[in-house]
């Protein structure tokens, strides 16, 4: 009896410490509100976990830097690395090195430009950006009644998401029920509020009259709506539109300033992604790609997102 339950304690030691796993997370940058939830969705799931360790850094926008944080992730012996990639065109280097190395790699939020060739033990977590520049617009397009003039804010151009969502948009504007509505102006904010802001005034200062901001997220529209404000438009003259439905972005909605957005599950992914490290890095199969499903928020059902993000 004393061996079978000395056994069954060595057993369970070896079990405990079989699951504990540490994973290297390469943030594309902190400060940003998005990937700020993003993080703290993974940070706050792991802490549920039994001897799961996150180490979190900031790539602080510079592609170089993350693939050091890779490189150094390695180093120090982690079971697996999940990144937000700075440049999604950048990706195939950050795969060879993880692949060399033989740990695994997980893509979160950002598509690799290399998706269709990831290496063994690599995979995405995200959602489809085919869905959410269509959800936004395809709303833009019924509050417009199909016609009227709309200016079109990008993300970072490095980033798929940002090509994703403004193809969306021309999609949707090209069909029988949107094609009344004319792109006038299209231009990168670099996902930023400020930028944002200053792209807006700086179209209201050029005469370019529009109906309705498309932006390919939150934090850009938050700074269309600012520009609007100093310029003494009424918010009831234009639709504003965003993705991500970020806490600022469901208070802009709140005020009646912000007319459309599209929620990403940022603590969805983040479970998804760190879910994924784990079972690749015990060897187990996981798809190449996960998506977590976009959903439309407007004023109608903005209560039930209120806490989400």
């Amino acid at each position: 009896m004393k061996k079978l339950l000395l056994g069954t304690a060595l057993a369970a030691l070896v079990s405990t410490a079989a699951q504990a796993e540490t994973i290297g997370v390469s943030m594309a940058l902190f400060d940003d509100n998005f990937l700020t939830v993003l993080r703290g969705g993974m940070q706050d799931y792991a802490e549920t976990l039994d001897g799961v360790t996150l180490q979190v850094e900031d790539a602080q926008n510079d592609v170089a830097k993350q693939q050091s944080q890779i490189q150094n992730f390695i180093a120090s012996g982690v079971d697996a690395i999940i990144v937000n990639p700075v440049d999604t065109d950048a990706t195939a280097a950050m795969s060879k090195i993880a692949a060399d190395a033989g740990i695994p790699l997980v893509y979160v939020n950002r598509q690799p430009a290399n998706l269709d060739q990831l290496p063994e033990k690599q995979a995405f977590v995200a959602s489809d950006e085919k869905e959410s520049g269509t959800l936004q617009t395809q709303e833009v397009c019924k509050m417009l009644g199909g016609k009227g003039k709309a200016v079109v804010m990008m993300g970072e151009l490095s980033n798929q998401a940002a090509r994703m969502r403004t193809q969306d948009i021309k999609d949707v504007v090209a069909t029988d029920a949107c094609k009344g509505i004319e792109i006038v102006e299209e231009q990168t904010a670099n996902w930023s509020r400020t930028q944002g802001a200053d792209l807006v005034t700086n179209w209201l200062s050029a005469g370019v009259e529009f109906d309705a901001v498309i932006s390919n997220n939150d934090e850009m529209a938050i700074g269309a709506i600012q520009a609007l404000k100093a310029a003494g438009k009424s918010m009831d003259e234009v639709v504003v539109a965003g993705i991500d439905a970020t806490q600022d972005a469901l208070a802009a909605m709140e005020a009646g300033d912000l007319d459309v957005t599209v929620f990403q599950n940022a603590a969805g992914q983040g479970k998804g992604a760190v879910d994924a490290a784990l079972k690749l890095a015990k060897g187990e199969a996981v798809a190449t790609s996960t998506f977590v499903p976009f959903e439309l928020v407007t004023r109608e059902n903005l209560s039930t997102y209120t806490a989400k993000n």
